[in-house]
């Protein structure tokens, strides 16, 4: 047993070893911050640092509780979230069903290129571009309204657009990764299924619809029980850059709420408390999604 063992760390230390700079960097970034979380249970002044500051107990998440505006806030993050989880989930496979059925590779290959181009690029870049296409006066979005005949419409200023915008903008960055993802599956399915539809006479959409759907189904459940773990993350990089003011009402989420108490008001005690949580119930449907990927897809990562 022994000699079995010290064979498989011979092998396998270079691996090992690989992953000690990932592992300090987690260290580092995501465990140490986590003694942060104490200031959550203080009436924190930096002036006066940890030790210095008055402990309160739970009274920081008291106040969260009975803010205004915090109930609507959690609306927002999950109804945004939902609707990007559904339709990054839909998209992909939908575009994946269609670049299959593309015969010549050179055209399949460039078009999963270009869909997966947006996907590199950072929500500074893609806002910037947003701003300039949604512009009520010079985007290009307008023009061609109001060239139909309707007035032009304040996209990233309107409380009814904005998370249709929130989640249209995310599909369209994202998607062609999922649909790398479900077009790896498909190489998975035996070709022999193909021919045996080919010979009882299938066409090519009923091949689609008995053959190629079912194969993708084991993938499909995973990535959709995967994504229950985001249900709190409507994401702040791009809510961050888009939003404003006037769209608070409908894109205001929990994280742009932390980043306003936090930083803006100084108030860092209920911005950590409030973040505090949002992790933990994050924490909760993270666990509940992989029990799921295990049960419905047999995922298992360690």
């Amino acid at each position: 047993m022994n000699t079995i063992v010290n064979r498989r760390w011979k092998r396998q230390w270079p691996l090992y070893a690989m992953l000690i700079p990932a592992v300090i960097l987690v260290i580092i970034y995501s465990y140490i911050p986590l003694a942060g979380g104490v200031i959550a249970f203080q009436d924190f002044k930096p002036s006066k640092g940890w030790f210095g500051s008055e402990w309160v107990g739970l009274n920081q998440f008291r106040y969260v509780f009975e803010l205004p505006d915090i109930w609507k806030v959690v609306r927002n993050t999950i109804w945004i979230s939902l609707l990007k989880m559904l339709a990054n989930l839909v998209v992909p496979i939908v575009f994946a069903l269609l670049l299959n059925e593309i015969g010549k590779s050179f055209m399949k290959r460039s078009l999963q290129t270009l869909i997966y181009l947006p996907h590199f690029l950072s929500w500074v870049i893609l806002g910037g571009i947003l701003i300039d296409i949604l512009s009520p006066s010079e985007g290009i979005v307008n023009h061609f309204i109001q060239w139909l005949g309707f007035k032009p419409i304040f996209f990233l200023g309107n409380n009814s657009w904005f998370p249709s915008v929130l989640v249209l903008s995310d599909t369209w960055k994202e998607f062609g990764f999922g649909t790398i993802i479900y077009l790896a599956a498909l190489t998975g399915i035996n070709p022999a299924l193909y021919e045996a539809a080919v010979i009882d006479g299938a066409s090519r959409f009923k091949q689609m619809l008995h053959v190629t759907l079912p194969g993708m189904i084991p993938i499909i459940v995973l990535m959709a029980t995967l994504s229950l773990g985001n249900v709190l993350n409507a994401g702040f990089d791009q809510v961050f850059n888009l939003y404003n003011p006037q769209v608070y009402e409908s894109g205001d989420v929990l994280d742009t709420l932390v980043y306003r108490m936090g930083l803006e008001d100084a108030q860092y005690s209920v911005a950590t408390a409030i973040g505090l949580i949002k992790s933990i119930v994050s924490f909760i449907f993270i666990s509940v999604s992989y029990w799921l990927a295990y049960r419905l897809a047999n995922y298992r990562i360690f």
